[in-house]
């Protein structure tokens, strides 16, 4: 029996789909049907009921999926220590992230590309819930979100490892009003022109404000920071964001902005922070990337 016959039997388990679990793995559908048949008749058992809708695990099924589960997680920890003893650190490493961690991965990916050249590293930036998405789907190894209240992931399968506790503030340039103010409160934001970054954290914030606090003007919403830092510098416009995304990324230079803390009871407590799947075992690749990404944000804390 090869290894691979029970990951496809793991993937099709966890995706309730024959169809879906060869697109996810990237081999036919064929293939990885008669895979399955072979273990039922290597082991005299029917493993799973097929339908139209889907494929479900039968009573049987359940225990050897979940035994199956438990051997190759053995079996990933098999091939670390074997790596472990030949001193190399093979594979490929899959990110993805909301953008304003990028300041911290820059730094953190130079370094480790350079102490493992063996390993092929993979960087894509996108929205929070892509990015839970790609992770349930094998897509990407690790995911960079924020985990605020509304969001509860854990139901999902994901596991969550809080990195850095951020906070919500508004900045502004030095041309404007509030420039020589250290906080910014619910009624002088609604007197100002606001311009946003399309964010979905920033969106839950300015919708759950408004909520509370009445309208704002929101100029417009957009991607490009070079729109939002122009229009903070030429219009005095004031803009949202995540305290460290603006320590690390600055908008504009030190000398040009002013950071204003919203003077408001603070919500409960918002953290940047890594989700990987629950059920797959953390190969060494994701272990040591991490030792060195938490090692680095320490310095920040």
């Amino acid at each position: 029996m090869h290894i691979e016959k029970l990951e496809y039997l793991v993937e099709v388990a966890k995706t309730g789909s024959i169809t879906q679990a060869a697109h996810n793995l990237n081999v036919t559908i064929s293939a990885l049907s008669q895979s399955i048949t072979s273990l039922e008749k290597e082991w005299g058992v029917h493993i799973l009921k097929r339908s139209r809708s889907g494929a479900i695990p039968t009573a049987e099924g359940k225990v050897i999926i979940k035994k199956a589960y438990e051997l190759l997680d053995k079996y990933e920890e098999l091939k670390e220590v074997a790596m472990g003893y030949s001193n190399t650190i093979k594979g490929q490493l899959r990110l993805a992230t909301i953008p304003g961690p990028m300041f911290f991965l820059e730094k953190v990916v130079m370094d480790f590309k350079h102490q493992y050249p063996d390993v092929k590293l993979e960087i894509v930036e996108q929205g929070s819930q892509d990015i839970i998405n790609d992770i349930l789907n094998d897509k990407s190894d690790l995911g960079f979100i924020i985990l605020f209240r509304d969001r509860l992931i854990e139901h999902t399968g994901l596991s969550f490892e809080r990195l850095l506790k951020v906070k919500m503030v508004a900045a502004t340039s030095m041309n404007s009003s509030l420039a020589f103010n250290k906080s910014i409160t619910p009624e002088e934001l609604r007197q100002q022109t606001v311009v946003l970054y399309n964010d979905d954290y920033v969106k839950w914030f300015m919708d759950d404000f408004q909520k509370k606090h009445g309208s704002v003007d929101v100029i417009y919403t957009t991607n490009n920071r070079e729109l939002i830092s122009r229009a903070c510098i030429h219009y005095s416009a004031v803009t949202v964001g995540l305290n460290y995304s603006f320590m690390t990324e600055p908008l504009f230079g030190s000398t040009e902005s002013v950071i204003l803390d919203f003077d408001m009871p603070e919500p409960s407590p918002v953290y940047l922070g890594i989700i990987q799947r629950k059920d797959t075992h953390p190969h060494n690749i994701s272990k040591h990337f991490l030792e060195r990404l938490k090692h680095d944000i320490s310095k920040i804390k």
